[in-house]
C-alpha cells in the first residue's frame, strides 16, 4: 500500500523547510526587536473555548474529538482565544502592556485551495492593556517591518485599514437593529468578491429601503478618513454619531506616519472582518496585484478576555500565515538564494588523511561554520561533486602537506581559484577565508 499525506496537510522536505525557517527566523527577529515575548500554548484546547466565542457553526471549520474521559476537544484552527485564555488567568499579575508574540502550527477543516491549506503556521503579535490607537499602529509597524526586511515595498503590499465602529455607527444612523449588525457586516465583508449588481440584490433583499445601496456605496468608497467625514453627512450621518472613531483613525494615521509606514497604508471601508469580537480598527495585508488572499489580519478585541472569565482589557493583535506570504515571495521571486546548502566542504586527496578530515571538520563546527565531509571513501573528483551537490562555497582539500607543513588547499566553488592556506590561520579564525551562508 502506497501512503501519502493527509488531505491538506503538508511534507516538509529539506528545501522547504529552509524556507519555513527563513520565515519563521525573520518573524522571530523582528518581534523581538519591537519588544515583544515568545510565548506557546497547547495542540488541543476545549472544544467550548472556540464555541463561546464563534458560536456552534465553528465546530465544522475545526478538527474536534472526544478523548477518552468524554472532555469534548479541538485542536487549536487559532490562537487568540488561547491568548485570551492564558491572560485571564494571570490578569491581576502581568505587567501591562502584555506584548506577546507567538508562531504555533494551527489546523482548520477547510477545503485545499491556493493560499490555504489544513495546516499552517501562524504568527501572532498581541499588545493587551493598552487602549491608545498607538498599539494598534505598532501592531501595523510590526507587520510591515517584517514585509520590509523580506523585501516587499509598497508597491508589492497594501495595509487596508477601517474601523468596525465606523460601519456600526453607519447602520445605526439608518436604523439597522443592534440584533442584524453582524448579518449586515456578513454582508459587506463579502462585497469585493461580488459584482456589484449582485452585492447590491443581497443587500436590498436584506436590508431594502432602510439603508439605500447607493448611500452605502458612497461610504464604502471614500479613499480617505477626511473624505467619509466629509461625504457621511451628505447621505444622512450626523457628525456625532462618527466622530470618535474618526478622530481615532486619524490619530492612528499620525502615528503610522511617525513610523515611517503610512505609504503602506490605506483607509478601506470595505475591510469588515467577519469574526464578531472585534470591536475598533480593522485591518487586512493584501498584495497589490490581488491575486491572493489577504497575507495577514487583525485587528482591536476589547471584549474577548471577559468571554473567558477575564477582566476588561483592551487589546489588539494580527496573524499572519505562512501560506500566502509564501506564495508571494515566490512569484516575486523573493525565495532565491534560500537553500541547505553547506559552508565548506571537507576533502581528503589520500584516503590515509581521513582522520584528519573528521578532526577539521569538528573545529569549523566548533567555529559556527557548516562543514561537510563524504562518508564514503572515493576519489577527490567525486568529492568534489558531493560538494558542489551540498552546494558548498568552499572546499578544504587535505593533501600530503598537511603531513609536511599543516598546509591545505582551498578551493572557491563559484570562482574555482584555489590556493594553499595554513590550516592553523584558517582554524584560527575560519569566519576570514569562509564565509557563511545566510
Amino acid at each position: 500500500m502506497k501512503f501519502q499525506a493527509v488531505k491538506g496537510m503538508r511534507d516538509f522536505y529539506p528545501e522547504d523547510m529552509a524556507v519555513l525557517n527563513w520565515i519563521l527566523d525573520g518573524w522571530r527577529r523582528v518581534s523581538v526587536r519591537h519588544g515583544f515575548q515568545e510565548y506557546d500554548s497547547p495542540v488541543l484546547e476545549y472544544l467550548d473555548l472556540y464555541t463561546l466565542k464563534s458560536g456552534q457553526g465553528i465546530v465544522s471549520e475545526l478538527f474536534h474529538l472526544t478523548d477518552r474521559g468524554g472532555r469534548d476537544l479541538a485542536i487549536r484552527p487559532e490562537v487568540t482565544p488561547t491568548l485570551a485564555r492564558m491572560v485571564a488567568a494571570r490578569a491581576n499579575s502581568l505587567p501591562r502592556p502584555i506584548k506577546w508574540f507567538t508562531m504555533p502550527r494551527l489546523c482548520r477543516a477547510e477545503r485545499p485551495q491556493r493560499g490555504r491549506g489544513r495546516e499552517f503556521f501562524q504568527w501572532n503579535v498581541d499588545v493587551i492593556g493598552a487602549e491608545d490607537a498607538v498599539a494598534d499602529a505598532e501592531c501595523i509597524f510590526t507587520a510591515v517591518d517584517f514585509l520590509r526586511e523580506v523585501g516587499l515595498t509598497a508597491d508589492d503590499v497594501v495595509v487596508r485599514i477601517a474601523d468596525r465602529r465606523l460601519h456600526k455607527a453607519i447602520l445605526a444612523a439608518f436604523g439597522i437593529a443592534d440584533d442584524q449588525h453582524e448579518r449586515a457586516l456578513g454582508i459587506l465583508d463579502k462585497a469585493e468578491k461580488l459584482e456589484p449588481a449582485g452585492m447590491r440584490e443581497m443587500w436590498n433583499e436584506a436590508f431594502g429601503p432602510q439603508l439605500p445601496f447607493d448611500s452605502l456605496h458612497k461610504l464604502l468608497a471614500a479613499a480617505t478618513v477626511d473624505e467619509f467625514a466629509a461625504v457621511a453627512p451628505q447621505v444622512g450621518l450626523k457628525p456625532d454619531s462618527f466622530e470618535g472613531p474618526v478622530t481615532n483613525l486619524r490619530r492612528l494615521w499620525s502615528h503610522l506616519a511617525s513610523f515611517g509606514i503610512a505609504d503602506y497604508c490605506r483607509f478601506d471601508l470595505h475591510i469588515v472582518r467577519g469574526l464578531a469580537y472585534y470591536t475598533g480598527i480593522v485591518f487586512e495585508i493584501h498584495d497589490k496585484r490581488g491575486e491572493l488572499r489577504a497575507l495577514a489580519g487583525g485587528g482591536r478585541y476589547d471584549h474577548l478576555l471577559q468571554l473567558v472569565g477575564g477582566p476588561t482589557i483592551p487589546a489588539v493583535g494580527f496573524g499572519m500565515g505562512d501560506i500566502v506570504l509564501s506564495e508571494l515571495l515566490k512569484d516575486l521571486g523573493r525565495l532565491k538564494g534560500i537553500s541547505t546548502a553547506v559552508d565548506a566542504f571537507v576533502a581528503d586527496a589520500d584516503e590515509s588523511l581521513f582522520p584528519e578530515v573528521l578532526a577539521i571538520v569538528a573545529c569549523l563546527r566548533r567555529s559556527g561554520i557548516a562543514a561537510e565531509f563524504s562518508y564514503k571513501r572515493q576519489n577527490l573528483g567525486k568529492q568534489l561533486k558531493s560538494a558542489s551537490q551540498r552546494g558548498a562555497r568552499s572546499v578544504l582539500i587535505v593533501g600530503q602537506k598537511y603531513k609536511d607543513q599543516r598546509l591545505v588547499e582551498l578551493k572557491d566553488m563559484q570562482s574555482g581559484q584555489q590556493h594553499e592556506v595554513s590550516l592553523d590561520d584558517l582554524l584560527a579564525n575560519p569566519r576570514q577565508l569562509i564565509a557563511p551562508h545566510t
